[in-house]
């Protein structure tokens, strides 16, 4: 068990890390933005967490495989390919947990007074300034909440990953694909042992994050 769950952990903080920064981009360029198309953008963003995540892991794969948009041009510069790697386990992790963040750290920015904002713009504050001033201090429940959710959602990330990275033990192999793996091959008792622990590692991540939360009111 050993094995999937550091790997897990891994891969999930390094999703967390990258849909926490793309995330807040994403959601401070669109909160408030007023621009014709603005809905088809938000629908776009939220996809990964409406399909399937075995499309997902589709258009993964035709995005960044050997053959793929992007993968057939890294792989004539460099000879790498990401599929088959844990890196990929990221990716896809981080791919469908982005639309949580994004549209929870969204939500919390446009909540904040405009009032306060524009205040701030006029005190001559720049937009970035504004942004950790005011903002940010001010959405970071909310923002917290995004990221809390985004790990859980990449720890227990199962279909785009098994597309991407495939199932290789002791490469690839997270926690929700070592369950699938024992349950396949009639492994119950470690099938059980893994459930548990997932279980039990997401309920303490987010009663963590609620009780921290709480502590900082």
């Amino acid at each position: 068990m050993q094995g999937p769950l550091l790997l897990s952990l891994k891969v999930s903080l390094l999703a967390t890390l990258a849909v926490t920064a793309a995330g807040l981009a994403a959601a401070f360029a669109l909160a408030g933005a007023k621009f014709r198309g603005k809905g088809l953008v938000e629908a776009a963003l939220l996809l990964p967490l409406v399909l399937p995540p075995t499309v997902t892991g589709y258009y993964l794969v035709m995005l960044l495989g050997r053959s793929g948009l992007v993968g057939r041009q890294v792989y004539a510069w460099t000879g790498w390919n990401i599929m088959f790697t844990w890196q990929a386990a990221a990716v896809a992790a981080a791919v469908v947990a982005f639309p949580i963040m994004q549209a929870t750290a969204q939500s919390a920015i446009e909540a904040v007074d405009r009032e306060m904002i524009d205040s701030s713009t006029m005190l001559g504050y720049s937009r970035v300034e504004t942004a950790l001033r005011v903002t940010l201090p001010l959405a970071w429940r909310g923002i917290f909440a995004g990221i809390a959710l985004s790990f859980t959602r990449a720890m227990g990330e199962f279909g785009a990953t098994l597309m991407l990275a495939g199932n290789i033990p002791g490469r690839t192999d997270t926690m929700p694909l070592a369950i699938y793996s024992a349950a396949v091959s009639g492994d119950w008792d470690r099938a059980h042992l893994l459930v548990a622990a997932l279980t039990l590692l997401s309920v303490a991540m987010l009663a963590a994050s609620r009780g921290f939360a709480r502590r900082l009111l």
